[in-house]
């Protein structure tokens, strides 16, 4: 091999410069070249290995031999830097600038107000650009496509897809449309007309999207790719070598001399590996030069395609040949072509190759159950020769292994035409309609003796069924020879089912569901083949129906709010829908986030030791050999703690790192502290820690409960006498509903910065949290310092939700050691796995209910218990059982009324803080409990719903005295926008016409109590600067994490001191301007902060009120400088007490919140009962929020956390091994919404005419009273699983825990094919999952 040479140069152009490297290192990929290197951080890490998006490039290729230049997407995360000699890759900054223009993709997100925390933009922004350049006129549905891979955790996705849809020019973009203007103003028929109601933006606006303006195509490396002769080049690294050969017969002597070298085109398999299970390959072989890797040839009996060709080219290929040949011959083409538009993501699709597809042997790959079924095979070279290999049963030998030999390389992959009376289907179901790997997935194909339904030949294979994909041989010869009828295949079906085993406790769990697809899949299968049959005449019969697909096709929808009053001034802001004040800037790539600051001199990077036991003593912790590593500086553990080594909540202590013991897999340790990352990491990787375990940890609630391990106090609250109303009720009935956790996925994982000034023991912390002031707290406890030497900066937050408050401030203490003991600036960024190992996320509970009612509906009495999975440390789980308790009624005014709630502590990372504190989960359980009532009595839900809501002048379980007249306005207003009554028959006809699909509907109200019960925090102050030359700078104590809030305070300096908002600037918030601030949560930082800066502004324009008189003509600017020559001072602090909230635990009563926001939501879904998969179809959402100070704003998080609402009750789910180890570590596991699970029309209504004279302007908060509403998909998918169950006879009520995924809701269904499953017996194996 050419180990021997010297080292090549590497030369790619970024945004047309020209950028050459000597030192290429294989292990280096492109992201942090990008950001590291070359100081490009617009393009962000956002989970390392292809998942979220947010790294989204464009990369470009010059192709010789057809002399045309390809563009495509891709996750600069997984693109290796050696891979890209010779291509030019185009990254957010080469689009378009603030400093020269504006790129039209970046406007239109912008302006659409499709960035809120701005962390995913730049990805959107490039997988759009990427889009445009190949299709400068997309359609619909090639938007969705090209977003498929990129997540947002803040919008709920609308917003962007209303921006992008601003490119669609074609004529069918939507029903509604008449005069080829796009339907983004214009409303379907059926709606009322459009009487200048306000828009969100104008459109009109817009700057056109000119394709000439692009950047070119360096012509220099179409030059260098013209040249006649290439070299084969070779890289060599720290710990790797890439080798990169230009012949075939190059590659096969490499291959043949290093067998274990694995070949990397895409590097979506091997990259992973490396970065996330530390795999470590001494050389790789690249071999996207050979190309015969890349040739395709069409023969009389099908096609050869390349095995080099990404999973794109395939796809588009195969598109081509539908097209060109009849539809008897392209059965196979077809079936591969929808298997390919679901496997991974458009950026994974452009560079996964199909040959690394294939050699991936994944168990559940999407292509390969399909290839073995449709008779492929393997075209495989070697020294030895070429040989063909088919893809059938005996090519997939055990896991990730084939039957090729090591040194074996896949050259090409034959795919046959389909004869006549053949037909090919396959069948996929994943935990995500896109962007997902699947659960199962199948590909069959049966072959009809002519013009008969004798069948001649079946091939059946499963993905998803075991460690390899497996061939269904007996069931296909339980079918071949005989006809295609229901006695042959209800025979298929039991064979199939003793065939294919999965033993309970199979690794990836859903056993019975995964069992019970295999069969759905297969009677899919039939009803096909006998549509099939049935077409060309074979058969007369009566059918079965026809599945359609669920529906996909996102509609226009409607955000509707109130114009502001006449007679505003043009000028003032309040009440408009401005743009998020750098929304912009996020678009463009420069918005500054915390790992975006420059690298400072001598700074070193800090990763974490974590626990591997869940209850141990800890032995010894051995830092020799991290410490003898290149790059590592030192280990930062208990010992070099100057100061506090704890942090107290609620009489509990949590150490920062630990000592001698750890009470769950991932609490800190120790830190390694390095000259890089990669260094770092290593260093982590080399502590060797010894372990004592402890016995029985605790882990799920039950075991709680068992061994009475609580965090006190444990809250009770009572209205009524429960006891005595149970006697006299005419039913009564007990439930109960779990809820599992949700992990907080911001978009940007933990990222803190710990700078020391170098004198007096000062530092500087620029850290992502939510509370600047408890992280400068915490490090100056921990360093044993005074406050007044530790500045915190927060200039902008890449979301939170909750998460960033705790936590943070305990990692800003770690980073403030290392930073203190090295004397050096240290950098901590978690990575993702890391970030959902450590952080915690939102409480699992198990709620309990006994409930007695009247057979009228009327609820008498409920009786409640909570039990929310705390974890290790007590953090802030004891107010999250308060709200939990203090939201317990949610709409409903139930006369007698008993609620106790306990945190259970369990040897699990510990759970926080998480948008909605706990009103999500007591409200789940309220509604289901209502929903029970319901089922019993036979009646509408919604029916229940009405009978027991509060009604006129009301009073609480807590004595707090509200009315609940907005709430019924709300609940009138979205039945009747909603025309719910219309939809509810149509839902009935649909299901009596549709066995195996189902439509389900709900409307879900929500009561949410404003503001912290825990009075102090509800303070808030400001500082306000004018300058000499009238601009103004704003700073508060809010912090920016995508809510908008510095654009709501720039809205209320504008209003108090009567100035455009232009004149405004918000720079950041930090500890030394305003002090002693309190968090930005609990829906309350516009309320808070907007008080204090209204407060700072009206004291600084009342000081202006002499000059003003004395030259009433005169401008802002003069004002302000004669202000400045007559001695006036122009900088003032605002302050607002807040409301004075309590409540009194031992009493049972208490104000705890300023007033009531209220929302009700409904939902339409349709439901496939196989499968369990769900499309939901419409949403619309009435929102009381008083006089909205920002409704694009308000709007944006009305969306967003409805989105994330549905996520937690729909999708998204954590799982821990039997010992306590959290499986699901990143977006590959992890299933947060994507765009596929927007609803397909998602109205918003602002509640008209309403006030709130507790607030600012009449306003009120919205960040988190929405999210809960999200459970009206939950019960909508119940709704329809009840239809499916009254098939089977199956009435009453019937238990479903949330998230309602597809498992729960196919088994939910209770199909015939889930009953032929044998269940196992809980106890007799140990499961892979644990129920927390």
């Amino acid at each position: 091999m050419s180990s021997g040479k010297e080292e090549n140069t590497l030369t790619l152009f970024v945004n047309g410069k020209k950028v050459t490297e000597t030192h290429a290192d294989p292990e280096t990929m492109l992201l942090s070249f990008l950001r590291e290197k070359l100081r490009l951080t617009g393009t962000k890490y956002g989970c390392g290995g292809g998942g979220c998006g947010a790294c989204t490039v464009m990369v470009s290729h010059y192709q010789p031999a057809t002399k045309t230049i390809t563009h495509y997407s891709a996750n600069a995360c997984l693109l290796p830097l050696c891979q890209l000699h010779g291509a030019a890759v185009t990254t957010v900054e080469g689009i378009g600038s603030t400093k020269t223009r504006i790129h039209p993709v970046q406007e239109r997100i912008a302006k659409a107000h499709g960035s809120q925390c701005g962390f995913c933009t730049p990805g959107m922004v490039m997988s759009m650009y990427a889009l445009l350049r190949n299709k400068p006129h997309p359609a619909m549905d090639d938007i969705t496509q090209a977003l498929a891979g990129n997540l947002c955790r803040c919008t709920g996705y609308r917003p962007i897809v209303d921006g992008c849809r601003t490119f669609c020019q074609e004529a069918n973009c939507c029903q509604a449309n008449r005069d080829g203007n796009c339907c983004l103003n214009e409303k379907e028929s059926g709606d009322e007309p459009d009487h200048g109601k306000p828009q969100l933006f104008d459109k009109s606006q817009f700057l056109p999207l000119d394709p000439t303006q692009e950047l070119i195509f360096p012509p220099e490396l179409i030059l260098m790719a013209e040249k006649a002769s290439p070299q084969t080049l070779s890289f060599r690294g720290e710990r790797m070598t890439w080798v990169s050969p230009v012949s075939l017969e190059e590659l096969v002597q490499l291959k043949t001399s290093n067998p274990k070298a694995p070949l990397v085109l895409g590097n979506t398999n091997i990259g992973p590996d490396i970065k996330f299970k530390g795999v470590l390959h001494p050389l790789i072989i690249s071999p996207t030069r050979v190309t015969e890797l890349f040739e395709v040839a069409q023969m009389p009996e099908g096609v050869s395609v390349g095995a080099g060709c990404s999973l794109s080219e395939v796809l588009s290929l195969l598109e081509k040949l539908v097209h060109q040949f009849p539809e008897e011959k392209t059965e196979l083409f077809r079936a591969l072509i929808q298997q390919l538009e679901n496997l991974g993501s458009q950026q994974i699709r452009n560079v996964a190759s199909l040959g690394g597809h294939i050699m991936s042997v994944y168990p559940n790959s999407d292509l390969n159950p399909l290839l073995a079924a449709g008779n492929c095979k393997v075209i495989v070279i070697s020294s030895g020769g070429r040989r063909d290999v088919p893809l059938n049963q005996d090519f997939f030998v055990s896991f990730g292994k084939t039957i090729l030999k090591p040194d074996e390389i896949v050259m090409s992959v034959f795919i046959p035409f389909s004869r006549k009376g053949e037909f090919v289907r396959a069948f996929r179901q994943a935990p995500r309609k896109e962007s997902a790997f699947a659960t199962v997935t199948t590909g069959m194909r049966v072959l009809f003796s002519a013009g008969s339904r004798l069948v001649e030949d079946v091939s059946i294979y499963y993905g998803g069924l075991g460690a390899i994909t497996v061939s269904a041989a007996k069931t296909c010869t339980a079918i071949v020879t005989r006809p295609w009828d229901d006695e042959t295949l209800s025979r298929a079906y039991d064979v199939l089912l003793d065939e294919l085993v999965l033993p309970p406790a199979a690794p990836g769990g859903k056993v019975e569901f995964r069992r019970s697809l295999a069969l759905s899949f297969l009677f899919k299968f039939n009803l096909e083949v006998l549509q099939k049959l049935r077409d060309i005449n074979v058969i007369t019969d009566e059918l079965p129906e026809k599945i359609q697909p669920l529906p996909r096709e996102i509609r226009p929808s409607l955000q509707e709010f109130q114009h502001v009053s006449e007679g505003q001034n043009e000028q003032d802001p309040v009440g408009r829908p401005i743009m998020h004040r750098s929304a912009i800037s996020q678009a463009t790539g420069e918005a500054v986030y915390c790992d975006d600051l420059p690298k400072t001199d001598g700074e070193l990077f800090l990763t974490l030791v974590t626990s591997s036991r869940a209850h141990a003593k800890i032995i010894r912790v051995d830092v020799s050999e991290a410490l003898q590593l290149p790059g590592v500086v030192d280990v930062i553990t208990a010992k070099d703690i100057p100061g506090k080594k704890v942090r107290a909540m609620f009489g509990y202590d949590e150490e920062l790192l630990a000592q001698t013991e750890v009470s769950c897999i991932g609490q800190m340790i120790c830190a390694v502290v390095a000259d890089t990352r990669a260094h770092a990491k290593r260093g982590a990787a080399a502590v060797k820690i010894t372990y004592e375990d402890l016995p029985e940890p605790v882990f799920t609630i039950e075991e709680a409960i068992e061994k009475s391990s609580f965090f006190e106090p444990l809250r009770t609250i009572k209205k009524g006498n429960v006891t005595d109303a149970f006697k006299t009720v005419d039913q009564v009935y007990e439930g109960e509903i779990r809820l599992g956790g949700q992990e907080h996925f911001y978009m940007e994982t933990q990222s803190m910065l710990v700078v020391p000034v170098g004198e007096e023991t000062e530092f500087n912390v620029y850290v992502s949290t939510q509370w600047p002031t408890l992280a400068q707290d915490a490090v100056a406890e921990t360093l044993g310092i005074p406050s007044n030497r530790v500045t915190c900066h927060v200039k902008r937050i890449g979301g939170a939700f909750g998460g960033k408050v705790t936590k943070t401030s305990i990692l800003a203490s770690i980073t403030s050691v290392a930073a203190w003991k090295t004397n050096r600036a240290v950098r901590c960024i978690l990575e993702r796995g890391d970030d959902m190992l450590i952080t915690g996320a939102r409480h699992p509970v198990l709620g309990k209910y006994k409930v007695g009612f009247m057979n009228d509906g009327r609820i008498v009495a409920a009786d409640m218990q909570y039990y929310a999975n705390a974890g290790n440390t007590v953090d802030e789980s004891v107010l999250v059982v308060e709200k939990i308790l203090l939201h317990m009624d949610n709409a409903y005014n139930i006369p007698n009324l008993r609620g106790r709630a306990a945190a259970c502590r369990t040897n699990l990372p510990s759970n926080t803080a998480f948008r909605g504190f706990g009103v999500p989960q007591t409200g789940m359980v309220v509604e289901n409990m209502v929903n029970d009532v319901a089922m019993v009595l036979e009646r509408p839900a919604d029916q229940i719903r009405e009978i027991n809501m509060y009604k006129g002048p009301s009073v609480t379980h807590y004595k707090f005295e509200f009315s609940p007249e907005n709430m019924h306005r709300c609940w009138e207003e979205c039945k009747a926008k909603s025309d719910y009554d219309a939809r509810r028959t149509a839902i009935d006809q649909f299901n009596q016409q549709n066995r195996w699909k189902k439509r389900g509907m709900s409307i879900i109200p929500i009561k949410y109590g404003i503001a912290f019960a825990e009075s102090f925090l509800n303070q808030a102050a400001a500082l306000v600067h004018i300058y000499k030359d009238g601009s103004v700078l704003v700073t508060h104590g809010g912090t920016e994490m995508g809510q908008g809030i510095h654009t709501k305070m720039q809205q209320v300096a504008s209003r108090e001191l009567h100035i455009p908002p232009s004149k405004i600037y918000i720079s950041e918030t930090s500890t030394n301007t305003v002090p002693n601030t309190c968090p930005s949560a609990a829906s309350f930082g516009t309320d808070a902060n907007g008080m204090a800066v209204k407060n700072a502004c009206q004291t600084l324009y009342q000081r202006l009120e002499p000059i003003r008189q004395k030259d009433p003509k005169g401008s802002w600017e003069s004002w302000v400088r004669a202000a400045f020559f007559e001695k006036i001072s122009l900088s003032a602090t605002g302050f607002y007490r807040g409301p004075d909230l309590y409540m009194d635990w031992e009493k049972m009563e208490g104000q705890p919140y300023a007033y009531f926001t209220y929302g009700v939501c409904c939902c339409e879904v349709e439901l496939d009962c196989l499968t369990g998969d769900y499309r939901t179809v419409r949403t619309d959402i009435v929102v009381d929020i008083g006089k909205s100070v920002n409704p694009s704003v308000d709007i944006g998080q009305i969306e967003g956390a409805f989105m994330q609402g549905l996520g937690l009750f729909t999708l998204e789910e954590l799982k821990f091994s039997p010992s306590g180890l959290l499986y699901t570590r990143g977006p590959s596991q992890y299933k947060i919404p994507a765009v596929c699970d927007v609803p397909l029309r998602f109205n918003v209504y602002l509640l008209s005419d309403s006030h709130n004279p507790h607030a600012i302007y009449s306003s009120k908060g919205i960040g988190e009273p929405i999210l809960f509403l999200g459970s009206s998909v939950f019960f909508a998918i119940k709704d329809a699983a009840a239809a499916a169950r009254s098939e089977s006879g199956l009435v009453g009520p019937f238990s479903l825990d949330s998230p309602a995924t597809a498992e729960r809701a196919c088994l939910a269904c209770a199909s015939p094919f889930t009953k032929k499953i044998p269940a196992s017996k809980p106890g007799s194996f140990k499961p892979w999952a644990l129920n927390i």
